[in-house]
Order: C-alpha cells, then sequence, then structure tokens
C-alpha cells in the first residue's frame, strides 16, 4: 500500500471525554496501527471542534472566555488519549491558526462559485444539534429526538449552502458504491434522508453566535459548524483552495472516516456536497460505529452513568491500557452497538489474554527452560508433525483473514479470529503433551512441539499489536521477535537455533485483573 489515511470524529470540548470518545478513538487507533504495519506511509487524525453556541455558553457560566474553556478541555481529551495509548500523527482543534484561515477561504470560494448564498430564515433550531430541525424530524410533544429539548424558533439572515444541488449526485456515488459506507445496511437509512434534504445554514449572525470564524468580507456572520469542523479532515492535511500542499497531495482522499452513528447523515450528505463543491475527490469509506452503553443502559448524566475513560484503568489498577483497548474493541460487532460492564470486562480479559495468550507464551517458555536451559536446538526446527506444519500454516492463513476483516472494518472479527488461533495452539499443546515426551525422554519430539508453539506466538504478537501494543511488546522480547515485521514479511521461520530466553527472562505479559498482583483493589468502587 502507498498510503493510509484515516481520521476520528472530532470532539465537541464542552465537557470531558467520556467511554464513548474512547470507544471510538481506540477503535480507530487499532485500525491506524493494523494499517502501520502494511505502510509505511500512514496518517492518524483526531481533534477538537471548539466553536459554537454551547462553548459560548458553558464558558460563560463557568466564568471563562471560550478559549480558555477549550485549551482546557482539548487538554482533557489529549490526556485521555496519551493514557489509553491513541497514537495519532496530528491532534487538530478549530481554533488553531493555519485551520481558521483555509476554513475562511473555502466559505470564500463557495461563496463565489455560487454554492453559498445569503438568505432569511426562520426555523427550530436546537443548541444540542447546533441545526435547525425539520418540524416532522421532532417527536409528538415538539422536542428533539436525541436530546429530549423543545428547539427554540430563530430568525435570522444566513449564509445557506446549496447541499439540495448535490443531491442526485450523492445518491448516484451510494449506489455505485457499495462499500462506500460501512456498515451497509446503513446506506439506505442516508438515501432516505437525502429524499427531501434541503439547502442548510453554514452561518450564524454574530449577535446571537460570538464565538466562530469570521466570513471574510461579512465581519458580522460567522461561519458555522458544517464548514468550520468538517473541513479539518483537509485543513489537517495542508488543504489551501490556491495551493495544496505535498502532503495533500500525498493523503487525500481520505481512506476513511471513522464516526459515530448519529453523525452518519453530516458526513454522507453534508460533508460529500462540500467536497463535491470544492471539486475534490470523496472518501473511500465512512465507518460508522455505534454506541456504547453502560451494563446494557444508555449513558446518561442524569443516570450518573457516564464512564470516563481512564477510570477502569484506575479502578482495575491496571499499569497499561491493553486490556480496556480490547475490550472495548470487541465489544460489538462491525457498525452495532455494544456495552461494557465491569463484570464482563474482567471475564473477557482474563479469558482471552491472561488464561489463553499469556499462559499459553509463559509455560511454552517456561517448558522450554525446564526442559532445554531455554535452548532452541536446530533439530526442533525441521522434520514437525503434519499437525505441528498444519498449525503453522494456519497462523499464516490467519494473517490473510485478519488482514480483510480490517478492510471491512470488521475489527471485533479480526480480533476473535486471533483468539481462535490461540485457541488451537492451545490444543495442539494439549494434544501433544509435550510434558509427557519429556517423561517419556522424546526431547527432539517435546522440542519441536514447544518451537511450533513459538513460532505461532510471533505471528500472534504481530496480529494482537494493534490491539494491546505494550502485551506485544512484552511478547516480541520474550520471543526475540522483530516486531515491526511487516504483515506482508511475517513467516513461520522466526525461532532461530540457540540460547532463546532465560529463567530470570519469563514474565507474565497479563495478569488477571482479579489476581492479587493485577488487582490490588478488588475493583474497588
Amino acid at each position: 500500500m502507498d498510503k493510509y489515511y484515516l481520521t476520528t470524529a472530532i470532539d465537541y470540548v464542552n465537557g470531558a471525554p467520556h467511554i464513548g470518545h474512547a470507544y471510538e478513538k481506540i477503535l480507530t487507533d487499532i485500525i491506524a496501527r493494523h494499517y502501520s504495519q502494511r505502510t509505511d506511509n500512514m496518517f492518524f487524525l483526531t481533534g477538537t471542534d471548539e466553536h459554537g453556541i454551547k462553548i459560548q455558553k458553558t464558558a460563560a457560566a463557568q466564568g471563562k472566555t471560550p478559549k480558555e474553556l477549550c485549551d482546557e478541555n482539548a487538554q482533557k481529551f489529549k490526556d485521555a488519549w496519551k493514557v489509553l495509548g491513541v497514537d495519532y500523527n496530528r491532534f487538530i482543534r478549530t481554533t488553531d491558526e493555519d485551520h481558521e484561515r483555509i476554513v475562511q477561504k473555502i466559505f470564500k470560494k463557495l461563496v463565489d462559485k455560487g454554492d453559498i448564498y445569503k438568505h432569511e430564515y426562520e426555523g427550530w433550531y436546537c443548541q444540542g444539534c447546533e441545526c435547525f430541525l425539520n418540524p416532522k424530524d421532532l417527536t409528538e410533544d415538539g422536542l428533539c429526538p436525541d436530546h429530549l429539548k423543545k428547539p427554540e424558533v430563530v430568525k435570522e439572515e444566513n449564509y445557506f449552502f446549496k447541499l439540495s444541488s448535490y443531491k442526485d449526485a450523492i445518491i448516484k456515488h451510494i449506489k455505485d458504491n457499495p462499500e462506500f459506507i460501512v456498515p451497509s445496511f446503513r446506506a439506505n437509512e442516508v438515501i432516505n434522508q437525502l429524499e427531501d434534504i434541503q439547502d442548510i445554514s453554514v452561518s450564524r449572525n454574530k449577535a446571537n453566535v460570538g464565538w466562530g470564524i469570521d466570513v471574510l468580507d461579512d465581519p458580522e456572520q460567522s461561519i458555522y459548524v458544517w464548514i468550520d469542523a468538517l473541513s479539518n479532515y483537509i485543513t489537517a492535511i495542508g488543504y489551501d483552495t490556491e495551493n495544496p500542499s505535498e502532503q495533500f497531495k500525498k493523503l487525500w482522499p481520505v481512506d476513511v472516516h471513522v464516526i459515530g452513528k448519529d453523525i452518519l447523515k453530516f458526513h454522507s450528505i453534508y460533508w460529500i456536497a462540500i467536497l463535491m463543491a470544492l471539486e475534490l475527490p470523496l472518501p473511500k469509506h465512512i465507518f460508522a460505529h455505534g454506541w456504547i452503553t453502560i451494563d446494557e443502559t444508555k449513558m446518561s448524566k442524569s443516570l450518573g452513568n457516564v464512564v470516563s475513560p481512564t477510570s477502569v484503568l484506575e479502578n482495575f489498577e491496571l499499569q497499561y491500557p491493553d486490556a480496556f483497548r480490547y475490550y472495548m474493541a470487541t465489544s460489538a460487532p462491525c457498525g452495532r452497538d455494544g456495552n461494557y460492564s465491569d463484570q464482563d470486562f474482567k471475564e473477557k480479559v482474563n479469558a482471552h489474554l491472561a488464561n489463553s495468550m499469556g499462559n499459553l507464551l509463559n509455560r511454552s517458555l517456561s517448558m522450554l527452560v525446564k526442559y532445554f536451559d531455554g535452548e532452541v536446538k536446530a533439530e526442533f526446527l525441521t522434520g514437525r508433525s503434519k499437525e505441528a506444519e498444519s498449525l503453522l500454516r494456519t497462523a499464516l492463513g490467519t494473517v490473510k483473514i485478519v488482514e480483510n476483516h480490517f478492510t471491512h472494518f470488521e475489527i471485533q472479527e479480526a480480533a476473535q479470529e486471533i483468539i481462535s488461533l490461540v485457541d488451537a495452539t492451545n490444543k495442539f499443546v494439549t494434544d501433544n503433551a509435550p510434558w509427557t515426551l519429556a517423561k517419556e525422554e522424546k526431547m527432539t519430539e517435546c522440542g519441536q512441539v514447544l518451537a511450533t508453539v513459538l513460532e505461532v506466538m510471533c505471528v500472534v504478537a504481530s496480529l494482537i499489536y494493534p490491539y494491546c501494543p505494550n502485551i506485544a511488546a512484552d511478547m516480541a522480547k520474550q520471543l526475540s521477535y522483530d516486531l515491526s515485521t511487516k504483515l506482508d514479511d511475517i513467516t513461520i521461520e522466526n525461532i532461530k537455533a540457540g540460547k532463546l530466553i532465560s529463567k530470570e527472562d519469563i514474565f507474565p505479559v497479563f495478569l488477571r485483573v482479579d489476581s492479587e498482583l493485577a488487582d490490588k483493589s478488588k475493583a474497588k468502587a
């Protein structure tokens, strides 16, 4: 692959990050790390959305300027992603000078083209959605269906984008490109939304919304969220209406926008129309993930069940975020909703990471030390049984299966394949019983079994790396395996003859979260 560019939605900074934000960022980071194993030119963008009336009002209520609130909360998001191992290439803020400057030029270009026009409008405006709502979309009680609050009637002279002009072109693109929207069952939902699409407001009067980017040549208007926030995907990599950077030319079009299903309309309709108006190539994929519930209940401030993404690590006293990353990434099939619960978290990560994967490596290395002083003899690497050769072929086949799942953004499904490979290897150990072979003094056969397992564990280390980078690094260290190996270069000839490990260098790559060492607090409240 020559490049891979992926983005998350940018988070609104009128509050602190929660587990829903974390789910998206972890998913995207896992995809990014996987593709870093397939290309040397991978770019991962995330960031924060920092303009609008909600920021303005929240800041005023806290006695701060909007920029002070943005600075404070943007740092909270950065700190959370660092703790969770989210390794982005750029964290864009819509208050960044380069972003604001280019957004103004984008707006002006669309005005000059005639795609943006000024118009007086009166309608139902939801502050939570930061958009005008169609009366037919309100509940029977006249409430916003997402925020369950009554929109206010707003009458303003604003700039409008000719969204309706691009309706037919967007419908054609969706129908002609069945993999454009992931999962594919959401495509009909978008097409239905397009049926009665109207032009959208892309500015607000400064008298009503003072915190925003000024419209060039019309300082009484501030550029509204759709042009401002959505444009971050191109401004962050050097787009310019006159002279785009080499980085932009190399990375665009984006390979995938990873977003929540609640903002699919804005990305698959509004953003696509803006790109068409700018005459830019369209994204290859828009991946709309589901929501995360807490104990099967939707997160809500009023219910008090909003979970901080770092609190799980703190409560279970986990040194690394790997267990949480793995759990979140495997909490739901592609595009479906998932759930978090403390009990399920403990059961899943203990079963998959500690009991199956971690214990397999630990006991295999321990037997190598016990029976062979940690040395892999040359005869252990040849003349393997048909069963061993079959397992090694399965390991290489799993690499391709995992790649295919990632191509279709099936992150949970890819993890299931990795664990299935681990389970097959555990069965291989049980069936061949190296401890019995050693007792019967069949030492070459015993060594061949152990060497086969360790070869498979090198493959597992590479495959699990996107989910659990620290665990994978610990596995690779004990196996003397180069974790930077590209997926296309993975072989089953990683274990070399000679001394591999000493007893003092063996350590568990993941302790059970309910063990005395791993969870001193017993999941304190």
